[in-house]
């Protein structure tokens, strides 16, 4: 033991430990926006019942009936899904119901619904405005800390709050996928991407006045169409060869 308080003392940096050619590193505690662990309140308890309405009960049958008998419970995610969906977010009792018709234990579906965080376990608005902030968002175009802010102003609310009348919930994440395009947000389903503080605002207006903002790139007609090069093509210019191109005649 004094052997290894003096290698330590002399050798290492604190909460770092080297012994017989080996490392060991001691991090700092994870630190999140959420708790894992749920804590029943008057909105969210186990003691409530959540039941799918008759067309969602069909649906989570036919999803089920995709699986082997023996395998059923894999269909646990498309029924949280099918669960928030009808409400807007994954209760406790959402996860009860799924774990009874899927007849799994209830940690295994506890497990799921805090892995991954597609599932909402708290209220949201009506429109989940999601804002990516990694690198590639940061960096791309005007910046997303720009778009953040822009958010902020227009919403009149910060990160993980909901506006009073419940019509929109923002909220910072990591990575959504689209980083080619970026700055993006999430808007409930879909991707607003190429933004520019005046489209986060036009999208925002349109939402507002009811009417279905088009999703996907918007840095303007002829630019962009998916995730291809704003400047036009740089590879596969040319038309397609058919079948058969290249091979021998013979052949």
């Amino acid at each position: 033991m004094e052997k290894l308080s003096s290698l330590v003392s002399r050798r290492l940096l604190p909460g770092f430990f080297q012994f017989a050619g080996r490392s060991f590193h001691r991090g700092t505690a994870a630190c999140g926006d959420g708790l894992f662990v749920h804590r029943d309140s008057p909105h969210n308890n186990s003691k409530d019942v959540f039941e799918f309405t008759p067309e969602n009960m069909t649906r989570a049958e036919a999803i089920i009936a995709n699986y082997p008998e023996a395998h059923k419970r894999a269909a646990v995610i498309p029924l949280l899904d099918l669960a928030q969906r009808q409400i807007g977010w994954t209760p406790i009792s959402a996860m009860h119901t799924v774990a009874k018709m899927l007849g799994m234990p209830k940690m295994r579906v506890y497990e799921v619904a805090t892995f991954y965080t597609m599932f909402n376990r708290e209220p949201v608005g009506k429109n989940f405005v999601q804002i990516c902030t990694t690198t590639p968002c940061m960096l791309g175009g005007v910046g997303s800390d720009v778009i953040f802010d822009a958010l902020k102003k227009k919403l009149g609310i910060g990160n993980g709050e909901t506006t009073p009348d419940k019509m929109f919930t923002l909220l910072e994440v990591e990575c959504l996928g689209a980083c080619v395009n970026a700055p993006m947000v999430q808007i409930n389903d879909d991707y607003y991407e190429d933004l520019t503080v005046e489209d986060i605002n036009r999208i925002i207006d349109d939402i507002i006045a009811g009417k279905k903002p088009k999703p996907g790139p918007q840095s303007g007609q002829g630019h962009r169409f998916s995730c291809e090069p704003k400047g036009g093509l740089t590879c596969l210019t040319d038309k397609p060869t058919g079948p058969g191109f290249g091979v021998r005649s013979d052949l």
